[in-house]
């Protein structure tokens, strides 16, 4: 079945470069949600964080010729035991106890990487917020085999980096492994660094896409108006994290739009020139241009 299509490339409006449709979250009314999001000239990416939700992405992604896509691959704090979210995954999370660790199929996701709707491998990286010491040669080395398997697919890749509670930077950790193992682009996903973080990133020549919280919070705007505008890309990371005037409710990609409206805000340019700046910028990120 194919659900309402979307605008063309030369009406896009929006890209939610990260989001995750493709979740139990929207079981009940998943074709509403995309609807809703074509409706605003909104396209977007389904986001895998587990073999199984990174399955449904591309499942979801196949039942449209433009618009929506998947990325693919396995969230950092999966690398171990982690915390049961309901949102995403659904009623396995009802046991009330974590859920096993991930294991890298490479076959099952070599295959996934190549379906033509696949645009990104991730979310990958390094997640030191919520984790045992023990995890962390874990997530290393879950994070250099989703790098491998980037630089093989061609794609670029999305990161999920989050410091941890000590004073070390995750960024520089990850920011060093990227260095020797990555020959792909590559996208810090809800970037949360410090301006220092970022020019070291940048050199790198990494891209950085925000959330709607800098839609109510004011520590990401020297940042944003430090960045180039062809670096930077806006995402929902939805069901998570609303922006105003949502907030509080399930996220949804169509609600991106006022991650963009604060990104030009922030700026101080011109809203239109960076609406389509940042659509641009996700069309050639993902190489659908």
């Amino acid at each position: 079945m194919v659900y309402n299509q979307p605008m063309s490339s030369e009406q896009l409006k929006y890209f939610d470069v990260h989001g995750h449709p493709n979740f139990p979250a929207y079981d009940a009314d998943r074709e509403a949600v995309v609807g809703r999001a074509f409706e605003a000239g909104v396209w977007m990416t389904a986001v895998g964080t587990t073999l199984p939700t990174s399955k449904a992405a591309v499942a979801l992604a196949e039942k449209y010729e433009e618009g929506l896509y998947a990325i693919v691959g396995i969230h950092p704090t999966h690398a171990s035991p982690s915390h049961a979210d309901p949102d995403e995954i659904g009623d396995l999370a009802k046991v009330g106890v974590d859920v096993e660790a991930e294991v890298f199929d490479e076959k099952v996701l070599n295959e996934l990487a190549a379906n033509k709707k696949t645009v990104a491998i991730g979310e990958c990286g390094l997640d030191y917020f919520r984790m045992e010491k023990s995890s962390k040669a874990l997530q290393k080395e879950l994070f250099i085999k989703h790098i491998q398997l980037a630089n093989k697919a061609g794609k670029p890749l999305m990161l999920h980096v989050r410091n941890g509670k000590d004073r070390g930077s995750v960024y520089i950790e990850a920011a060093k492994i990227l260095k020797e193992y990555a020959r792909v682009p590559f996208d810090f996903h809800f970037f949360a660094g410090s301006l220092e973080e970022t020019k070291l990133l940048l050199d790198l020549g990494a891209h950085f896409s925000f959330t709607g919280v800098v839609t109510f919070a004011r520590s990401y705007d020297e940042v944003i108006k430090y960045l180039p505008l062809d670096r930077i890309m806006s995402e929902t990371d939805c069901p998570y994290i609303a922006p105003v005037p949502h907030r509080g409710k399930r996220n949804e990609p169509a609600y991106v739009r006022e991650v963009v409206r604060s990104i030009a805000e922030i700026r101080g340019g011109n809203p239109r020139d960076v609406e389509k700046s940042l659509a641009t910028n996700a069309l050639a990120f993902f190489g659908i241009i």
